[in-house]
């Protein structure tokens, strides 16, 4: 296979979509890990992940639009990849449960394309992911579950 591309395709009314962004010079590991992604954010945009598609050495991202912001640089972008593990809670910011730190994005992928994680042995529920380029990290939103893993005896 020759180097992979990554396109995202933005909606524009009846199935019909635009080339708004496009990654020549991109590994694969990363295209899967941002196709796992359900919501992308750029330059203050957020878009929603409607569905994905290969063109020989082409992957595409078809999106629309789901949100916008003004956007806000970070004062230092974090060396290596971070991934954010958040609760979904939009009245409290989705607030942080655990900040990790990975070299390969097959890790990231590994995280964020599980079901189930566990925090302090809390069990909690994947629900989305996000790619966000403005702040240099994967995010990944997850819902108490309740459970509680029990300790292995000894």
């Amino acid at each position: 296979m020759k180097q992979p591309v990554l396109e995202y395709r933005l909606r524009k009314g009846n199935e019909t979509y635009e080339a708004i962004y496009h990654y020549p010079d991109i590994e694969l590991e990363q295209i899967l890990a941002r196709r796992e992604c359900e919501f992308f954010v750029k330059e203050g945009v957020t878009y929603r992940q409607l569905s994905s598609a290969i063109e020989g050495n082409r992957f595409i991202l078809y999106v629309e639009i789901y949100e916008e912001e003004p956007v806000t640089d970070p004062l230092f972008p974090p060396e290596g990849l971070v991934l954010e593990i958040r609760e979904l809670n939009p009245r409290n910011n989705h607030p942080i449960l655990k900040i990790e730190h990975h070299d390969y994005h097959l890790d990231i992928l590994s995280v964020i394309g599980s079901v189930y994680y566990y925090i302090d042995g809390a069990e909690w529920e994947r629900d989305s992911a996000e790619i966000d380029e403005d702040r240099y990290v994967y995010i990944l939103y997850v819902k108490a579950t309740g459970y509680k893993l029990e300790e292995e005896s000894q």
